[in-house]
């Protein structure tokens, strides 16, 4: 079997935070699936990571005297899959002078020691900057839902819902699909765009209106009367409510109440207050600048939308109010009236007063009492993590 090591690209690392301040970019959800689970599913083999040192202890690699290296932003299709499985010892695959693939042992990728490069000449898919998590969202949806309902057979979908479109794609291919579990009733689904995914032991309650491309996935729930605009995707354990368009929640995340969200990336076990709302469109119309890490100030994006990045255990007081474009890093609680800023540090709590620093002590305490409701623990690896983050926060604000 096939020893696969994602590797993350310091560039692409850097460009993606704050969402990949806690997980390697490989982990990150686009469509249905996370980068890796779409590797996964095209090309079998162990898998592993190789992150930045602060990482290790929680995505540690399982290197072996032959692996293949795939950088961890890059999205499989099945021209980029098969030259990858045809990689003889010593050969890499790049893409306009960018390292794509490598098959060998950790030394001679370390060190570049490569016998034969293959340049990849297909068009490549891949995120770099924060906004294409949400802009190819939809075309992501689309392949990840064929790739992992093909030959499968849905649960049947409650006659109390009411779907508009064509209910299947031109091959015939059904345009809605639900795992074991899922569970709708009297809402309204739209596929006239794209195919609409329930996962296992997700809800739609009643009154829920629904416009594909659309992908709930394990566990989620969307409540009651909530109306949501494709692309969007709810990872696992997500709850929603009020409006969504284009959103991409990671997993483990509510905005359960009214509030409009839009053109949005929220990581995981974040929280959006009752009547919280976000805004994807400056008054003027102009183009939109995003704050980027590494440069450390607002960068031209050539967008016109584009709305809330909300890095992992944030939180947001009801009726806060963000604006166009605002970045937020991790373990950021924001609370109280008028906008904050368009960039708030990792660990800062406050608002439009002023922000001041969380303390790791009191990070852990709300963090541990979220995620055990949910059934899950804060280990000593993620809090390893979070004090390397915690640690940058400064100098990175």
């Amino acid at each position: 079997m096939k020893n696969i090591i994602l590797f993350d690209v310091n560039q692409q690392h850097f460009d993606l935070l704050p969402l990949a301040f806690t997980r390697p970019v490989s982990d990150i959800r686009i469509g249905i699936l996370t980068i890796r689970e779409k590797w996964e599913h095209r090309l079998p083999g162990m898998y592993s990571y190789l992150t930045p040192e602060y990482m290790a202890a929680k995505y540690p690699a399982a290197l072996s005297d032959d692996n293949i290296f795939i950088a961890s932003h890059i999205l499989p299709d099945d021209s980029l899959v098969k030259q990858i499985s045809d990689l003889d010892p010593g050969e890499t695959i790049v893409c306009n002078q960018e390292l794509l693939a490598f098959r060998g042992n950790e030394a001679d990728f370390r060190n570049e020691r490569y016998n034969r490069t293959i340049e990849y000449d297909h068009t490549l898919k891949c995120i770099r900057h924060l906004y294409d998590i949400f802009l190819m969202n939809g075309e992501c949806l689309e392949a990840d839902f064929r790739l992992i309902t093909n030959g499968r057979t849905s649960e049947k979908l409650s006659d109390s819902n009411r779907i508009i479109g064509e209910p299947c794609f031109p091959d015939g291919t059904p345009k809605i699909f639900l795992e074991p579990g899922a569970h709708a009733e009297c809402a309204i689904f739209n596929v006239t765009n794209g195919p609409i995914y329930l996962g296992k032991d997700c809800e739609i309650m009643e009154g829920s209106c629904i416009r594909a491309p659309f992908a709930a996935c394990e566990h989620a729930v969307v409540n009651m009367g909530t109306k949501i605009y494709g692309a969007t995707t709810l990872g696992p354990y997500c709850k929603v409510g009020g409006e969504l368009n284009n959103v991409v929640m990671f997993g483990f995340s509510n905005k359960a109440h009214d509030g409009f969200l839009g053109n949005a990336v929220i990581g995981e076990w974040c929280n959006l207050g009752a009547g919280a709302v976000s805004s994807n469109l400056k008054n003027d119309y102009s183009e939109i600048k995003l704050w980027n890490y590494p440069t450390r100030r607002f960068l031209r994006t050539n967008l016109q939308f584009c709305g809330l990045i909300m890095g992992d255990h944030s939180k947001a007081g009801i009726n806060t109010m963000f604006n166009t474009a605002t970045v937020v890093g991790v373990g950021v609680n924001i609370h109280g009236a008028g906008f904050p800023r368009n960039f708030v540090a990792s660990f800062s709590e406050g608002g439009t007063a002023g922000f001041t620093d969380v303390q790791l002590t009191k990070f852990y305490a709300i963090a541990e009492k979220m995620m055990a409701r949910r059934g899950r623990t804060l280990t000593d690896a993620d809090k390893t993590i979070f004090e390397a983050i915690y640690n940058q926060a400064e100098q990175l604000k």
